[in-house]
């Protein structure tokens, strides 16, 4: 599954309809949000992430603690900055 499967699967009129379930399929989402949330920088306020990501999906909080439990976000140990983590 790539970046394209995963928009035409699960995303309608930008907005993403569900997480995938599938683990492969989870990593290729959180890489495409990555992509995007990098295009605009490097390091971000906790709100800046949740603004972004509210965008996306009504739930940002469940996408925010994913993309940090996966790796492709990290958080200072407040919880106050976010950074984008290296490609995987």
């Amino acid at each position: 599954m790539n970046t394209q499967d995963i928009q035409e699967k699960f995303f309608r009129d930008g907005k993403l309809l569900v997480i995938p379930k599938k683990l492969k399929s989870k990593q290729v989402l959180f890489a495409y949000l990555q992509e995007e949330l990098a295009k605009k920088g490097s390091t971000f306020t906790e709100k800046e992430v949740n603004d972004f990501l509210a965008e996306i999906y009504d739930d940002y909080a469940i996408l925010r603690r994913y993309m940090v439990d996966y790796g492709y976000l990290s958080r200072d140990q407040y919880g106050l900055e976010y950074r984008i983590e290296e490609k995987r």
